[in-house]
């Protein structure tokens, strides 16, 4: 076992390395400029004001250095754990930026993963044994697993939000509030929150619920199944065993749609205006913010890698035979 997660160790550090040195390649290679547009908000005319101040940012940001440089001192950064100032918000660090939207980002991800693969599986098994609820999960699932992210959102945001008037369409919290530790801006958070978690959750069920599914009625098909139902074991028994590997590729497939689900948050962030990493990433390429494209990129695949080792665990933990494999390797 030791050797089964030493090597799951070195794949991860080698994904992040190359995933970290991509997400220095991207913003150098976007158009724009990043220091003419803070000469631009500074609005200087004078062309010698205007010169001082390109030398300056790029003095201070290292713009002016060769790339092979620049990329030097950026690891060389990072391992300190200085992710440098952003442009757009000048001259807050990025990682304050970044503190600040990450726990809107995580609350509509977790709730909306966890959720959505608990209820899209425990109703995908129920329906493989109820043929009046198959009729209507399995196409409903259908219809929203190939929903794109943004589009339900508009949905929603239209019928829920402008025509019905039930929820707000934009914003973390009303303007009207300032963020305290109240009940009245819990409940607040909590009512602009509904709309963009609803849209990650219901796109999410669909394809847990046709997926856990297919599963069930193919292990309840399959010749162990056969074998117990045979011997008189009770189809509780049956059923029992038929979840337990079925929910095994489940698994699996949580571990490989968990960027897709993280993408489509970031997506319905910006459809709700939600003060998430998403807005951030949209901001900062308006603005040509390099450091802090960079610094939310590197979160986003920090807490990808993270979690698809936590699921790679749980996934040793729930299926016996994965031990029985790496004890009979490391033997």
């Amino acid at each position: 076992m030791r050797r089964y997660f030493r090597r799951k160790l070195l794949v991860y550090g080698l994904t992040f390395f190359v995933a970290v040195t991509v997400n220095w390649m991207i913003p150098r290679f976007m158009p724009g400029d990043p220091v003419a547009s803070m000469v631009a908000r500074a609005n200087m005319t004078q062309p010698q004001a205007v010169a001082a101040m390109r030398a300056y940012y790029n003095d201070l940001f290292g713009f002016d250095q060769p790339l092979w440089q620049q990329y030097l001192s950026f690891w060389g950064a990072l391992l300190r754990g200085d992710f440098g100032l952003s442009i757009w918000l000048f001259p807050t660090p990025v990682g304050t930026v970044i503190a600040d939207a990450v726990p809107y980002t995580l609350a509509l991800v977790v709730p909306s993963v966890l959720l959505s693969w608990v209820v899209g599986n425990w109703f995908g098994a129920y329906a493989a044994r109820r043929r009046v609820l198959d009729n209507t999960v399995l196409p409903i699932g259908y219809i929203l697993t190939a929903t794109p992210y943004m589009w339900l959102a508009v949905l929603l945001a239209w019928g829920l939000g402008v025509v019905a008037g039930l929820f707000p369409v934009a914003g973390g919290y009303s303007f009207s509030m300032q963020p305290t530790w109240s009940w009245a801006f819990l409940l607040d958070l909590l009512h602009h929150w509904a709309l963009p978690f609803l849209s990650l959750f219901l796109v999410a069920l669909g394809g847990w619920a046709i997926g856990m599914r297919n599963m069930i009625i193919y292990e309840l098909e399959s010749d162990y199944a056969n074998y117990l139902s045979a011997l008189g074991a009770p189809s509780r028994l049956i059923r029992r065993y038929a979840f337990r590997n079925a929910v095994l590729p489940q698994i699996t497939g949580l571990a490989l749609q968990l960027g897709v689900i993280v993408a489509g948050a970031l997506v319905t962030e910006i459809v709700f205006a939600y003060p998430g990493l998403g807005s951030l990433i949209l901001k900062a390429i308006q603005n040509s913010d390099f450091f802090l494209l960079q610094g939310t990129f590197l979160f986003i695949v920090l807490g990808v890698l993270i979690a698809n080792f936590i699921i790679d665990i749980v996934y040793v933990v729930v299926d016996p035979r994965t031990r029985a494999g790496m004890a009979g390797a490391d033997a």
